[in-house]
C-alpha cells in the first residue's frame, strides 16, 4: 500500500518514499531522486517549490529523508495578518480634521457610532420588504453597548445589515469624491456655524469620530448576503488598515455589525464607565426607534440563611442541630438595561396624542416631577421645516441664569431622532428660533386667556419677572409680551390686572396709564401721590419689583396710551379747574417763593400740587431724572457708579396742598414774620418729612431725628402737668439751699411757654 501525504495548514509531514539516489558529478548539493512524490529535476539541499509544495532533505540516522510543506500553509498564514490597505488622499485628510478640529466635544463619538448602527437597521428593515431572507434567524433589530473598565474598551454591536469585504473598503476607506469635496467645502462654508450644528452626519463621517477617544478601532461585521465575516482594523493617526476574515467560531455573528473601541490612556477611565456610556445614549440617542442596551452594575434583594448567633453561654450544637434564621442581603450583578425607553413624541400626529402621554414625555424627558403648565406642538413648514414640542415647566429655575443666558440648553435639536445640538447659534437655527418664539408667545397667550385662571397665575408667579425682562431686552416683540404683564393696582390690591382690563375699565376723559413704583404693596397703598387720582376714582397701577419701572419705561406706550408716573412733575389728570388754578397760584406764589429760599439748592422749585388731598406736601421728581424708586435702586447697585448718581437724580420739586392747615400757618408765617426761627425751622422739618414719605432717603437721618425731637418737645411741653411738678422740686429745693447759696439761679422755662397769646401766624 503506498503511504499517504497528509496536508497541513499547521505541521509539515516527514516520510520516507522509495527512491533511487544518484549524487552528481562535480556537485555538491545536488541529489537526483527519482520517484513518483519527487520532482523529475531533483532536490537541493535547501529545497525546491514544485506544484505547490516545497520539498527539504534531512539526514537523519545515516539516512536521507524527504521533507515536504504545503505552501498553502505559508499562504493562510499571510491571511491571518490580513490584506493592507491604504486610505484614499482625502480621507486621511478628513480623518486630521475629525480628530482635530471638526467635534467640539469627544462624547460625540458615541452619538456617530449609534446612529450608525440605527442606520444600518433601518437599511436591513427596508430591504427586507423585499427579501424577508435577509432577516434570517438572527434575532431582534437592536443596539448593544458594553464598556468594559478592566481593559478600556467599549464594543457596540448591532444586528444591522452588515458589509462584505468590498463594502467595508467603500464605506470605511474611501470617500467618493463628490462627498468629499462636498464635506471640506461646506466645512469652509460654514465655519462660523459650528460643525456640530450643520455637518456631522451629512456626509457619512462619523464613523472616523471613533479615533476621538480610540487608538485602535475594530470592527467585525457580517453581511447576509456573505458567507464570510471580516474585520477593519485600523489605529489612530495611520495612513492604512487592514481586512482579513475571521475564522475564530467564537467570535462569529449571526448578521450585522460590532465595533470595538480600544481607549486611549486619557480616555479609559471616563468613557468605558458603564453610567458615562449610559448618560451619553440617553443625552443623544434616547429617540432612536431601535432598542439601545447597555451593560449595567444592578443590585437586588435575596434571601439567604444564615446560622443564629450563639447566646452568651450557650454551647454550640452539631452542624444539624443548628438554627437557621432567613435575612435578606443586597448583591451586585451584571445584565442589559434597555437605555431609551422614551418614544419621540413629536413624530406622531397632534390629534392622537393625549394630554397625559404628553405630560409623561415631558417628565420622562427633563427629569421633571411636576406637570408642564402648558405646552404646544406643530409641525412647520416652508424656508427650514421642522416639527417641535414646547413645554412651560410647572416650576421656575432655582437659579435665574438657567433663563437668561443664552447658552442655557433648554432647546434641544434632533435631526433623525438624533440630539445634535442644544447651541442656538447659526443662521439655520436662528430662522428656527424666530418660529420657536412665536409659537411660545401664542401658548403663554392661550394660557392667559383660558378659563382656569390658576394656571396662569402659577405661570406669572415662576416666570412673570423674565416676561418682564422681554420689556427690556426683546424690543421687536413688545406687542407680543405687553399683553401678558401683570400687576397691582389702587383698585385690586389681591388679584393682579393686566393692561387690557385696566384700558378697559378707564374714564372717558382719561388719556394715560398711570403708575406708580415703590418697594412694596404697602408702600404704594400709603403714598401721598396717590390721592388726588384715588379721589377722582383714577385706576394706578403699582410696580413693587425692582424690574418693572425699568420694564415698563421700555414700552412707553400701549395701545396708543402713554404710561405716566405719578411721582413726577406736571402730573395732569385731565379735569382742572383753570380758573381756580389760577387764584390758587396767586394766592401762594408768595408762599412758593419764600420755601424756596429757606430750601435752597435742595429743590429746583415749589409749586402748588395737583395730586394731594390730605397730605401737606410731597417732593416729586423731574421728567427726565430718576424717580425716588429708581434712585433707591441706583444706590443699592454692588458697583454703582456714585459719581452719576447727583447728575442723574435730577431736579425735586416740592408741591404743596393749599388746603392744609400746616400750608395755611406758613402762608400766614411768611406774610407777617418771614424772619421767625420757628417758622424756618418748620420749613425744613416740612421738607425731611417730604423726602421720606415721597420715597426718598434722608442726607443725615441722625440729624432729622434731632429736628423730630425738637418739635416734639415744643408741642407736648406743659402737658399732663409736668411743668408744675418740676416746679414745686425746684422751690423746695432752692429754699433748702438759700443759706448755702445766695445767688440766684435762671428760671428754667419751656419753649411753649415763650409763645405770647398774640402769635403772627395766628393773625
Amino acid at each position: 500500500m503506498a503511504p499517504v501525504l497528509s496536508r497541513s495548514l499547521a505541521t509539515a509531514s516527514l516520510t520516507s518514499v522509495p527512491f533511487t539516489a544518484r549524487r552528481a558529478p562535480n556537485s555538491s548539493g545536488f541529489f537526483n531522486l527519482r520517484s513518483a512524490f519527487v520532482p523529475p529535476n531533483g532536490l537541493r539541499r535547501n529545497g525546491l517549490s514544485c506544484s505547490g509544495l516545497t520539498w527539504k532533505l534531512e539526514r537523519r540516522n545515516h539516512r536521507i529523508a524527504v521533507r515536504c510543506e504545503a505552501t498553502v500553509a505559508e499562504k493562510e498564514a499571510a491571511d491571518a495578518s490580513g490584506e493592507k490597505f491604504e486610505y484614499q488622499a482625502e480621507v486621511s485628510r478628513l480623518m486630521d480634521l475629525i480628530v482635530h478640529s471638526l467635534y467640539s466635544h469627544k462624547e460625540v463619538f458615541l452619538r456617530e457610532l449609534v446612529s450608525n448602527a440605527s442606520d444600518a437597521l433601518d437599511k436591513l428593515r427596508f430591504l427586507s420588504v423585499t427579501e424577508p431572507s435577509l432577516l434570517g434567524d438572527a434575532g431582534q433589530l437592536e443596539i448593544r453597548i458594553k464598556p468594559d473598565p478592566d481593559n478600556g474598551t467599549i464594543t457596540i454591536t448591532d444586528t444591522g445589515i452588515g458589509m462584505t469585504k468590498e463594502e467595508l473598503i467603500d464605506c470605511l476607506g474611501t470617500i467618493a469624491q463628490s462627498g468629499t469635496s462636498k464635506f471640506l467645502k461646506a466645512l469652509k462654508e460654514n465655519k462660523d456655524l459650528g460643525a456640530d450644528n450643520s455637518l456631522i452626519g451629512q456626509f457619512g463621517v462619523g464613523f472616523y469620530s471613533a479615533f476621538l477617544v480610540a487608538e485602535k478601532v475594530v470592527v467585525s461585521t457580517k453581511s447576509p448576503r456573505s458567507d464570510k465575516q471580516y474585520i477593519w482594523e485600523a489605529v489612530a493617526d495611520s495612513s492604512s488598515y487592514v481586512i482579513k476574515e475571521e475564522t475564530d467560531p467564537e467570535k462569529m455573528l449571526l448578521r450585522g455589525t460590532q465595533i470595538t473601541l480600544y481607549l486611549r490612556q486619557d480616555d479609559k477611565y471616563e468613557f468605558s464607565e458603564p453610567t458615562k456610556i449610559q448618560s451619553l445614549v440617553k443625552n443623544y440617542s434616547q429617540f432612536v426607534s431601535f432598542p439601545i442596551y447597555t451593560w449595567l452594575e444592578k443590585s437586588r434583594t435575596v434571601e439567604v440563611e444564615e446560622e443564629e448567633e450563639l447566646k452568651e453561654g450557650e454551647e454550640e450544637k452539631p452542624e444539624g442541630e443548628k438554627k437557621k434564621k432567613k435575612t435578606t442581603k443586597t448583591e451586585k450583578y451584571w445584565d442589559w438595561e434597555l437605555a431609551n425607553e422614551t418614544k419621540p413624541i413629536w413624530m406622531r400626529s397632534p390629534k392622537e396624542v393625549q394630554k397625559e402621554e404628553y405630560y409623561e414625555f415631558y417628565k420622562k424627558t427633563f427629569n421633571d416631577f411636576l406637570d408642564p403648565v402648558g405646552y404646544t406642538h406643530f409641525t412647520t413648514e416652508g424656508e427650514v421645516e421642522f416639527r417641535s414640542v414646547l413645554y412651560i415647566p410647572g416650576m421656575g429655575p432655582l437659579n435665574n441664569e438657567d433663563v437668561i443666558n443664552p447658552k442655557t440648553k433648554n432647546i434641544r435639536l434632533y435631526v433623525k431622532r438624533v440630539f445634535i445640538s442644544d447651541d442656538f447659534d447659526g443662521e439655520l437655527v436662528r430662522i428656527m428660533r424666530k418660529r420657536l418664539v412665536r409659537k411660545t408667545f401664542d401658548m403663554i397667550q392661550d394660557i392667559s386667556e383660558s378659563e382656569n385662571k390658576e394656571d396662569y397665575k402659577k405661570f406669572w408667579e415662576n416666570f412673570g419677572r423674565f416676561i418682564k425682562l422681554g420689556c427690556i431686552e426683546d424690543t421687536g416683540n413688545h406687542k407680543r409680551i405687553t399683553p401678558l404683564l401683570r400687576f397691582y393696582s389702587s383698585k385690586n390690591e389681591e388679584e393682579l390686572t393686566s393692561l387690557d382690563d385696566y384700558i378697559e375699565n378707564m374714564g372717558e376723559n382719561q388719556k394715560a396709564i398711570y403708575y406708580l413704583a415703590t418697594d412694596s404693596l404697602k408702600s404704594a397703598k400709603s403714598a401721598p401721590f396717590l390721592e388726588k387720582l384715588v379721589q377722582k376714582d383714577i385706576e394706578v397701577l403699582y410696580l413693587i419689583e425692582p424690574i418693572d419701572e425699568v420694564a415698563i419705561q421700555n414700552l412707553q406706550t400701549y395701545k396708543e396710551k402713554k404710561f405716566v408716573d405719578i411721582s413726577k412733575e406736571d402730573l395732569e389728570l385731565g379735569d382742572e379747574d383753570e380758573v381756580k388754578e389760577r387764584e390758587t397760584k396767586q394766592e401762594y406764589i408768595l408762599l412758593c417763593d419764600w420755601v424756596k429760599q429757606q430750601l435752597g439748592d435742595k429743590v429746583a422749585k415749589v409749586q402748588v400740587s395737583k395730586r394731594l388731598s390730605s397730605s401737606p406736601c410731597v417732593l416729586v421728581s423731574g421728567k427726565f431724572g430718576w424717580s425716588a424708586n429708581m434712585e433707591r435702586l441706583m444706590k443699592a447697585q454692588a458697583l454703582g457708579d456714585t459719581s452719576s448718581l447727583e447728575f442723574m437724580r435730577g431736579r425735586r420739586i416740592l408741591e404743596i396742598n393749599p388746603d392744609h392747615p400746616i400750608i395755611k400757618d406758613l402762608n400766614a408765617a411768611c406774610k407777617n414774620a418771614p424772619d421767625s426761627s420757628d417758622a424756618k425751622r418748620a420749613v425744613d422739618l416740612l421738607y425731611d418729612t417730604a423726602l421720606i414719605s415721597s420715597g426718598f432717603s434722608p442726607d443725615s437721618p441722625a440729624e432729622l431725628g434731632n429736628k423730630i425731637y425738637e418739635m416734639m418737645a415744643m408741642a407736648l411741653g406743659g402737658r399732663w402737668g409736668r411743668l408744675e411738678e418740676e416746679n414745686v422740686e425746684a422751690a423746695e429745693s432752692e429754699g433748702g439751699d438759700a443759706s448755702a447759696s445766695e445767688s440766684v439761679e435762671a428760671e428754667v422755662v419751656e419753649p411753649s411757654e415763650v409763645r405770647t397769646e398774640s402769635d403772627p401766624w395766628n393773625e
